[in-house]
């Protein structure tokens, strides 16, 4: 990401979190070889979104309850939670990701109805 984005970060201070330190060795691997896990890392600190929205969505077409580290379906969860301004430049993957959220049985769920509707709301706006 640091070469697409023409932005080499410096090396995190020594007494930085985990959660800094992993950000930044992520954003020097290269895409094709993110995990799940790496991209719900990245998206949930809003960090590469024009070129981590997609590939996550094509995650979330296979599997729409993907899971990182933490839970089933927290890929999603960071999707929905990432910045309004990304989905900007890609309308049609936002509507395609509610479409997907909608299409969830899961969708009972309140917690998720929660995140689907606030990003409802956040694109639309």
């Amino acid at each position: 990401m640091e070469e697409l984005e023409a932005d080499r970060w410096p090396a995190p201070p020594e007494n930085t979190t985990l959660l800094v330190r992993t950000v930044h060795a992520l954003r020097r691997k290269k895409l094709g070889e993110l995990t799940v896990e790496d991209l719900r890392a990245l998206i949930t600190q809003n960090v590469g979104l024009p070129f981590l929205l997609p590939l996550a969505l094509e995650v979330l077409r296979d599997d729409p309850m993907a899971e990182g580290k933490y839970y089933e379906g927290d890929l999603l969860f960071a999707v929905l939670g990432s910045e309004a301004a990304a989905w900007e430049l890609f309308p049609d993957l936002a509507e395609e990701l509610v479409a997907i959220a909608f299409g969830l049985p899961e969708l009972g769920d309140a917690h998720l109805e929660r995140q689907v509707e606030r990003f409802i709301t956040t694109i639309r706006a």
